[in-house]
């Protein structure tokens, strides 16, 4: 029968496809593959079976995709007979069996050595695949039809098919793996979502159900009630521990509320409890393994053994002091108390590594030091969410920025900034906090968008404590940014003017004070309540300024010049006093002024008809209205401050003191900064990377001239201006990120402001750092490595 004519699954046809488009993809990459490793040749022998295998290809390319497709869809066909349709294979008689000969064994050797080059670079993709297709399988179809020994002996056919040379077969096999092996890894991803999009769900959600009412798990689940009593039992649980059976055999299930039907008669989770076919889930995870970690996650807060030397001393409990555990012990490492039973449920080893280091992780995150005894307890609550996202999704000991691992980081550095959680604003985080986490640890903690949605929530509220906070004091945020504002404005009317005065005739010089610096007088002008008087008197001082310099023919002109150049000087002045424009720039830019006025006096004057077409100009460049706050658009990037440009000198001596204005003439600079001993030496990647697993990103860098761009509101940081370090918190950022805003203090918080200049320069001079070297997991991930690197040379 011809493969062509066999019907497949519509999911594995649309699988199928896309299977065949990485197959000629990674056909035209092995052909170029092929012609540049003819160029690196060192052997003229070598180099010419190369090009005669790749011309060789070429011509049969279109046949090589076709018998790779035909070979992949007769083996898929088989691989979806159903058993009852298939009958089982009669025995033969002994005197039917034969031997394989040579070439089916190399033909077999091949197909394994193939496949596991294209498993081992889609390791990860093939997992999240293979939790859809028992969806998909016929009864009794338990095999991946997807699965790379079947992409692989598809190649093979292929070759076989383009050339009966075995010195030709070997450099296209060769060739064709590698460039299959790269293809395979987007081409299993691409399936996966293919699936999703199309509404499959993954078979690992499934938790199979009981046979009867009567109580009894079916006799092939995973997982049965018994082994899991087997296994707490070793673990040091007494049999009427977390996990023993009640009524039924059930267990406690989780609050009201959650989508899903729970089986009180011993049946688990059934119905829609979570789906992970939907887009923005985690990672597939072994079925047992899920049934296992609802089952730890779910059950009611109870007491460990009593000889546990991290037994819990009580349950969760609400105090003066917000969430608080009534013992003095922290909550249990319940991974590494149930190590054996994770283990047992995970099925690679991959999965067994990534248990023990989460297990290793937590043991450091409940010791960590810096992180208050109050969020230890409430991120002990999510052991449970972290391990089904480490086993689910690759990018977590990769990624910085997995929503997971910044919800962990993100709460345990919040809570570095408060120094009481016995009263406000301490006790409100905690509370804000407590409530986040027991959404997660008591909803659906598979989804993505879960965690995305909590880190929204906790920004909301750290911006809205901030906000609050500044508002009982001086209200430094909305000063900072109207100084912003004014500072958006006058760039903008800069640009205006600079377009309107590139065609008017006068100095270079001149036309750049009137653009960067003169635009900035109007505007603040009109801005600082002294009325349109003001504002129109610098206007026509910019007309004039502008006539000034032009060639005056005549007595009478020259008279007229010299009479108003007092009065033109005194609006200059007044203008650069009013934007604080530094003494320096105001000697250059008199200096060619000057000269300029001197040089006018001696030439040929304007004609009349010139004179009045210039003036009429310049009332036009002149009258324009400057923009207002409406005009600007939304600030998403951060305010350009001209060069030369203090923000810290647009503030009044009354408005810096408000502000508590760090000036940089106030720090000394070139005196020596004290050390820290306790302080810990910034982190790598290779001290967060783990062996085994993906490759860690950088840690953000917590001291440094790159600190100033990853600063976070609500975080708390060392800061050194004066002789000694001192605590602050941050508490706003304006808008275009040209003015930050810091508190001190608990019960009478002060602020301290300074500008993006000031701050570079803090942070280049190593006087501003984070609170903590790096995040609270890296800092874990650290600390495990070094630890097991003791023990190793122990």
């Amino acid at each position: 029968m011809n493969p062509s004519d066999v019907r497949l699954n519509p999911h594995l046809e649309a699988a199928l496809q896309r299977i065949r488009t990485a197959a000629e993809q990674a056909a035209e990459r092995g052909a170029e593959g092929m012609g540049m490793a003819a160029l690196s040749a060192g052997q003229i022998k070598r180099r010419d079976a190369l090009l005669s295998a790749q011309f060789l290809f070429r011509k049969q390319q279109a046949l090589f995709g076709q018998r790779f497709y035909l070979s992949l869809r007769g083996q898929m066909a088989g691989e979806q007979k159903p058993k009852a349709e298939a009958g089982r294979p009669a025995q033969k008689a002994w005197t039917e069996l034969s031997l394989m000969n040579d070439d089916q064994v190399d033909a077999m050797v091949a197909a394994d050595r193939i496949g596991l080059a294209i498993g081992h670079q889609s390791e990860w993709e093939l997992r999240e695949v293979e939790s859809y297709l028992p969806n998909l399988s016929a009864e009794g179809g338990e095999r991946n039809p997807l699965r790379p020994e079947l992409i692989a002996q598809a190649l093979l056919d292929a070759v076989h098919v383009v050339t009966e040379d075995s010195d030709t077969r070997q450099i296209l096999t060769d060739e064709m793996t590698r460039s299959l092996a790269q293809e395979m890894r987007a081409c299993y991803a691409d399936i996966a979502q293919l699936f999703r999009s199309r509404g499959l769900r993954p078979q690992d959600l499934r938790v199979r159900g009981s046979d009867s009412a009567g109580g009894g798990h079916s006799m092939h689940a995973p997982h049965s009630v018994h082994s899991t009593h087997h296994h707490s039992a070793q673990g040091g649980h007494s049999q009427h521990g977390p996990l023993s059976a009640s009524g039924g055999g059930g267990y406690g299930g989780p609050p009201s509320g959650r989508g899903g039907a729970y089986a009180g008669g011993g049946g688990g989770w059934s119905g829609g409890a979570s789906s992970r076919g939907a887009p923005g889930m985690l990672g597939a995870v072994e079925p047992q393994m899920m049934e296992l970690l609802r089952r730890l996650a779910y059950v009611p807060s109870a007491p460990a053994a009593l000889d546990a030397p991290t037994a819990f001393a009580g349950n969760w409990e609400a105090d003066g002091g917000g969430a608080a555990w009534s013992g003095q012990a922290l909550p249990p490492n319940l991974i590494v108390q149930h190590r054996e039973e994770l283990r047992e449920a995970a099925t690679g080893q991959l999965d067994h590594m990534v248990i023990d280091v989460i297990g290793s992780l937590f043991d450091q995150i409940l010791a960590d030091p810096k992180v208050p005894p109050q969020m230890a307890r409430l991120i002990a609550r999510l052991q449970l969410p972290v391990l089904r996202a480490a086993l689910g999704d690759r990018t977590f000991f990769s990624s910085r920025r997995h929503p997971v691992r910044r919800f962990i980081n993100r709460i345990a550095s919040l809570a570095c900034a408060y120094d009481d959680f016995s009263e406000d604003p301490g006790r409100a985080f905690l509370g804000q906090v407590r409530e986040l986490v027991h959404e997660v640890a008591e909803g659906d903690f598979e989804r993505m968008d879960v965690y995305e949605s909590k880190l929204d929530a906790l920004e909301r509220f750290i911006a809205e404590q901030t906000a609050q906070v500044l508002q009982a004091g001086s209200d430094a945020a909305a000063l900072v940014e109207r100084k912003e504002t004014d500072l958006r404005l006058q760039q903008r009317y800069m640009q205006q003017l600079q377009a309107a005065l590139a065609p008017v005739p006068m100095p270079d010089f001149l036309r750049a004070f009137l653009a960067q610096v003169w635009s900035q007088a109007i505007v603040l002008a009109g801005r600082s309540g002294g009325g349109d008087e003001r504002e129109q008197r610098l206007r026509q001082s910019g007309r004039d300024l502008v006539m000034s310099v032009q060639p005056k023919g005549g007595t009478a002109q020259r008279q007229a010049f010299l009479s108003q150049l007092p009065g033109l000087m005194r609006s200059l002045n007044e203008g650069l006093d009013l934007i604080a424009w530094p003494e320096p720039a105001r000697k250059a830019f008199f200096g060619e002024l000057l000269p300029a006025h001197a040089e006018s006096l001696k030439g040929q004057g304007l004609s009349p008809l010139d004179h009045n077409l210039l003036v009429k100009q310049l009332d036009g460049v002149f009258g324009v209205s400057a923009p207002q706050e409406q005009d600007l658009p939304a600030a998403d990037a951060p305010v350009t401050v001209p060069d030369g440009l203090d923000m810290a000198e647009r503030l009044t001596p009354e408005e810096a003191r408000r502000l508590g204005l760090v000036q940089e003439t106030k720090v000394d600079w070139d005196g020596q900064v004290d050390i820290d001993l306790g302080a810990e030496a910034p982190l790598s990647s290779v001290d967060i990377s783990i062996d085994g697993l993906p490759a860690a990103e950088a840690p953000e860098p917590s001291e440094g001239e790159l600190l100033i761009e990853h600063l976070q509101l609500g975080f708390a940081y060392q800061m050194n201006t004066g002789e000694q370090w001192r605590k602050v918190r941050l508490a706003h950022i304006s808008a275009g990120r040209s003015f930050f805003i810091f508190t001190y203090g608990q019960k009478h918080q002060e602020t301290v402001t300074m500008t993006a200049r000031m701050l570079r320069r803090l942070c280049e001079a190593g006087r501003m750092k984070a609170f903590e070297n790096a995040y609270l997991l890296e800092r874990a991930t650290a600390r495990a490595r070094k630890q097991l690197a003791e023990l190793s040379k122990a």
